[in-house]
C-alpha cells in the first residue's frame, strides 16, 4: 500500500466533492481499493485528511460517488435500433470501463445507495427490456442475468492480472509441467494446441458468451 503520494499539480485548486470523487477514482485504478484511506487521499489532494469531511460524509459515501461515476462512463445508446443491440452496445461498454478501473466490478453491485448515474442506468436497461416487450419479471431476470456476467467477467479478469508481469510464456511452461499428458490429456491439449498458439482475446472470449445470452433471451421474447 502507497504511504507517500506526490499532490496533484492542481491541488492547489479550491476542493469541491467532485475533485475529492475523482482523486479517490484514480488512487484505486493505480494502487487497488484497499489502498483508498482518508489519509491517502488527503496525501494526494495535498490537504489534510480532515478537510475531506467538508465534501463528503465518509469512506461509504466517497465509494458510493465513486461507483456513481464508473457507471456514468457506461455507454447507454438514446435512441437504439432494438433491444439487443441495445443491452450489447451497454455489456461491451460496460467491460470495457471494468478493464479501465479493475476493482469496480466487484463494487458496482455491493453498494445499496444509489447516485443520479447509478439510477438512470438502472431505469435506461429496465426501460429498454419493458419497451421490447418483456414483462416484468423476464426484464428483471434477463437485467440480473446480463449483469452477473457482465460483473463475473470483470472479476474474473481481475483475477488473471494477479502476476501479470510474469511473461504468459513462462507461466504456460511451468503450467504445463503441473499436467501429466497420461493423466489430463485435454486440458494439456487445449494448453498446448490452444491457449500457447492463439493466445487469449479478452473481447473475443466476452462477446461470445454475450452472444449465447442474447440469443437465449431472444428466443424467450419470441
Amino acid at each position: 500500500m502507497p504511504t507517500k503520494l506526490t499532490p496533484n499539480p492542481e491541488s492547489r485548486a479550491p476542493l469541491t466533492r467532485d475533485r475529492v470523487l475523482r482523486a479517490a477514482l484514480l488512487l484505486a485504478d493505480e494502487h487497488g481499493l484497499e489502498s483508498l484511506t482518508m489519509r491517502e487521499l488527503g496525501l494526494r489532494l495535498g490537504v489534510e485528511a480532515m478537510s475531506l469531511y467538508n465534501h463528503v460524509a465518509n469512506k461509504d459515501d466517497i465509494l458510493d460517488g465513486m461507483v456513481d461515476l464508473v457507471v456514468s462512463e457506461i455507454d447507454l445508446p438514446l435512441e437504439p435500433a432494438d433491444w439487443r443491440e441495445a443491452m450489447r452496445r451497454r455489456a461491451i461498454s460496460a467491460q470495457a470501463v471494468f478493464s479501465r478501473h479493475p476493482w469496480a466490478s466487484g463494487l458496482v453491485d455491493s453498494r445499496e445507495s444509489s447516485g443520479p448515474a447509478r439510477l438512470r442506468y438502472l431505469d435506461w436497461v429496465i426501460g429498454t427490456l419493458r419497451r421490447a416487450g418483456f414483462t416484468i419479471e423476464m426484464s428483471e431476470r434477463a437485467f440480473s442475468l446480463l449483469d452477473s456476467y457482465v460483473y463475473g467477467f470483470g472479476r474474473q479478469q481481475l483475477n488473471m492480472q494477479v502476476g501479470s508481469d510474469i511473461k504468459p510464456e513462462e507461466i504456460a511452461e511451468a503450467f504445463l509441467q503441473a499436467i501429466p499428458a497420461d493423466e489430463y490429456p485435454y486440458l494439456r491439449e487445449m494448453v498446448v494446441d490452444h491457449a500457447m498458439k492463439v493466445g487469449y482475446d479478452e473481447n473475443a472470449d466476452f462477446e461470445f458468451g454475450l452472444n449465447i445470452i442474447l440469443d437465449g433471451l431472444q428466443r424467450l421474447l419470441d
